[in-house]
């Protein structure tokens, strides 16, 4: 059964949690996430999860990895002073394997920045913010719809590859209601039971050192690299089942617009004004962020001379798309924003001439 109804995107994520069997969350209030808190805590005793409001945001993602590593399916949600502050704690979860779905809900930043304005400033923090250099899964949702199933898929990537998987949201999209047909909550009688972590039958340890099957710490060469190399081949090798997106294409199409986030919004009003004035457009909407999605990139340029990068930062990820086209002789161009408005759809369509 489903219901229309009128939600915001933070509303559809703490939905998609609980049906992804979501069962504690701890997080700590900044804005513009705090209210995936708030309903959080109002949601997850319904379901005999537990939500707590940590004393800071270390706290907070520290209790989800604990609560993860004891079975439980663990979310916490923050904004870009917070993420920075979980930088460590995520390299923790790399290393010893804990499926844990991390939601950041952008702001224009640095630092505290504009606490109530929209930004997509963190797409290259959220890959390389931690330790080490490996592999991190980030998802992008771009609709109040797509908050829900991706935060599901967060929760499924999570669990399959064990590793944190993060939410990239954004101010605007966290924070705007939507009319939506979206599946009935439902609210079981009892949780899920909990799922041990590290297996049945005996205790291993869990440490954020380099360690061998059983959590020992280890110098061993061949053990440590055998360590690595799975941690790196675990998500790098599964690639093309990660990456998603939506792409409208246009087999005649010159011009091939790419965004992500609340950008993307924008991009389907230009894509649909465009194509009424007699412009040949390609709109490729990017739903997994990291690992990047070169295949669908690639199939998505395919035959084009120029793409347009739309993104609310200085251009930050416009420099792995021209990375990976620029060499094929395609032109990238960047069409960024960051004075805390959104990108506008005339601003695409001047970008595509």
């Amino acid at each position: 059964m489903r219901e229309v109804e009128f939600l915001s995107g933070a509303e559809a994520i703490v939905r998609g949690a609980l049906a992804a069997g979501c069962d504690f969350f701890a997080g700590y209030p900044i804005t513009p996430a705090t209210p995936i808190l708030l309903a959080m805590m109002q949601a997850l005793p319904r379901v005999g999860g537990i939500a707590i409001e940590g004393e800071d945001e270390i706290a907070s993602i520290g209790m989800c990895i604990g609560a993860a590593t004891a079975g439980r399916r663990a979310m916490t949600a923050t904004s870009g002073p917070g993420i920075s502050l979980y930088s460590e704690n995520i390299g923790l979860a790399l290393m010893a394997e804990v499926p844990l779905v991390i939601v950041d809900v952008q702001r224009m930043g640095p630092s505290t920045g504009a606490a109530t304005t929209v930004g997509q400033g963190d797409v290259q923090f959220v890959r390389w913010g931690t330790g080490g250099g490996y592999p991190l899964i980030v998802l992008a949702p771009h609709s109040i719809e797509s908050c829900y199933t991706l935060t599901q898929r967060a929760f499924e990537l999570a669990e399959r590859f064990r590793c944190p998987v993060i939410l990239l949201t954004d101010k605007e999209l966290n924070l705007t209601r939507a009319t939506v047909s979206l599946p009935a909550p439902t609210y079981p009688d009892k949780p899920a039971p909990a799922r041990p972590h590290f297996g049945t039958g005996r205790v291993i340890h869990v440490t954020g050192s380099t360690h061998d099957e059983e959590g020992n710490i280890t110098k061993d060469p061949a053990k440590v690299e055998a360590l690595n190399r799975h941690l790196w081949d675990k998500v790098m090798a599964h690639r093309a089942e990660i990456e998603s997106g939506h792409l409208d294409r246009d087999a005649d199409a010159d011009v091939l617009f790419v965004a992500f986030g609340s950008a993307a919004r924008a991009m389907e009003a230009a894509v649909t004004e465009g194509r009424a004035a007699g412009m040949r457009l390609s709109a490729l909407t990017l739903e997994t962020l990291w690992p990047v999605p070169e295949a669908l990139i690639r199939r998505a340029a395919r035959g084009v001379r120029r793409v347009v990068v739309a993104e609310l930062n200085p251009g930050l990820y416009v420099r792995e798309v021209e990375r990976l086209l620029a060499p094929q002789g395609i032109e990238v161009r960047s069409l960024h924003r960051i004075d805390g408005k959104l990108i506008p759809p005339e601003a695409f369509l001047e970008a595509a001439q």
